[in-house]
């Protein structure tokens, strides 16, 4: 696996997912409903998009890099992909460079027809069957592990798509969902461990398989289920029928989904995202709280675990800092004395709320510090008395090999750094993060705690759930890809 730290840490510190995915079956004008979906899941990924569609005859596609706005804002663009099915995605590079060859949906002509493919989160043995089938004298388009996919269905023994495709996923490793669109139905997969996320709904005849909730409430869809971990589920114009190719495994979900990745407004698993967040901001506080006057979150993010925090420590919660949504990742930064100004782009202090008070500030992690640092040094200059930082999350020591654009574990703070000696590097008076035991707790159903291992924490226990042969081939140093300048 491919990991790309981003030069812009000090303006986005955070944990990115890979991308997002949405596919739809028998719905009318099924571009422009895929494009507003791809809008609600833009969170998942910003760096590209795109929509295959398929008109009956004809499949359809039109990729491009930036914003779905950037890219489905023009009528010409939706006219030129007709047809009542569907598969778009929302990027966020965690393998292969930002190029156009890169943005999925993937696109083949099988002797099947044409099939297209979109994929969200990261295959384990990408490089090692990279490399297999490139001897084999496959051709890859792209330096992405989703095309792996395209060329294990191209040479499987299979006659069906559905059988192709479970021939596929046998050979790979990894934590994924995918949906993926062929002439005759739309599919979604999960991988065993469901470790990333994948849902069903209803809109009017038709269906809809997307990311998360929030995309269907966008779209005015009806929640049905999750596809459940190793499922694959076809839809065709018979209905919706299931298959479990694997064997029953102990899923292991992204815990991560319930701290940052997913929108408030989702339901993942059964659990409402934005009641999640406060129930562990409120563990929080039960482990860590401290004398203070006033409990402020780092914007978006931290909100309704500060909400939390603030509700169990009897503590006011107010905005003692605003964020400016309108500064993009790409900011011109051509001096170092502008490059260091870089957080107030995002981020400004509201000094009559901080002003000579005991500041508890919530955020939800802690990646490399630079951001925590100029956001308490940015607090204190506004006249805070004390700036305590509180994190909802455990700290962060390893690196995610699933889906998640994380630096290598070296440029990691909690990686390097004890808790007290991360406080001083980033200028707070004090630092906790809440404990894996209180996050357990927070996400547990009334009155009872998951079993541990429940969830995929592996970024804060090195409890890797799916195996990681290319790590272990270390393939990144064998296997020679191609790169290409953005």
């Amino acid at each position: 696996m491919l990991i790309h730290p981003r030069d812009d840490a000090g303006l986005d510190d955070k944990l990115h997912e890979e991308c997002g995915v949405i596919g739809l079956w028998n719905v009318p004008d099924a571009s422009a409903v895929t494009a507003l979906g791809l809008h609600a899941l833009q969170h998942r990924g910003q760096e590209a998009t795109g929509i295959v569609s398929f008109d009956g005859a004809r499949f359809h596609s039109h990729r491009g890099l930036g914003l779905v706005g950037d890219n489905f804002g023009d009528a010409k663009v939706i006219a030129s992909l007709p047809g009542l099915n569907a598969v778009g995605h929302n990027r966020y590079a965690t393998t292969g460079d930002t190029i156009l060859r890169n943005v999925q949906p993937l696109y083949a002509d099988f002797e099947f027809g044409g099939f297209a493919v979109a994929h969200n989160g990261n295959l384990t043995n990408a490089h090692l069957l990279r490399r297999a089938l490139v001897r084999r004298g496959c051709l890859f388009q792209s330096t992405t592990d989703s095309e792996v996919f395209i060329h294990l269905i191209a040479i499987s023994l299979y006659s069906t798509v559905v059988d192709r495709l479970i021939d596929a996923l046998k050979q790979v490793v990894g934590a994924y969902s995918l949906v993926a669109l062929s002439h005759e139905q739309l599919m979604g997969v999960r991988d065993p461990l469901g470790v990333r996320p994948l849902i069903l709904g209803r809109l009017g005849s038709g269906w809809v398989l997307a990311s998360e909730t929030c995309a269907l409430d966008i779209v005015g869809a009806e929640f049905v289920r999750d596809v459940e971990p190793g499922e694959i589920v076809i839809i065709n114009d018979q209905g919706v029928r299931s298959i479990k190719p694997f064997s029953r495994q102990a899923e292991r979900f992204c815990v991560f989904e319930y701290i940052y990745f997913a929108r408030p407004d989702s339901i993942m698993e059964g659990m409402p995202v934005y009641e999640s967040r406060k129930r562990i901001g409120i563990e929080l506080a039960r482990e860590s709280h401290v004398p203070a006057d006033v409990i402020v979150p780092v914007p978006d993010s931290g909100v309704p675990a500060a909400m939390g925090y603030a509700q169990e420590s009897g503590v006011p919660f107010e905005l003692g800092i605003i964020r400016n949504h309108y500064v993009g990742r790409t900011f011109i930064e051509p001096t170092d004395s502008i490059r260091n100004l870089g957080v107030k782009l995002k981020h400004s202090a509201n000094r009559a709320v901080l002003q000579g008070k005991r500041v508890v500030l919530v955020d939800d992690s802690i990646v490399r510090g630079t951001t925590s640092r100029k956001i308490v040094e940015m607090v204190r200059q506004a006249g805070a008395a004390e700036v305590h930082m509180r994190i909802s999350s455990p700290p962060t020591t390893h690196s995610c090999f699933y889906g998640i654009d994380t630096p290598e574990r070296g440029k990691l703070l909690a990686a390097l750094h004890n808790v007290d000696e991360m406080a001083k590097l980033i200028g707070a008076d004090s630092l906790a993060f809440i404990s894996i035991d209180g996050l357990y707790r927070a996400l547990g159903k009334p009155g009872r705690q998951p079993e541990r291992p429940h969830y995929c924490d592996a970024c804060f226990t090195g409890d890797y759930p799916v195996p990681l042969p290319d790590v272990a081939d270390n393939s990144e140093r064998q296997l020679s890809l191609l790169t290409e300048s953005r």
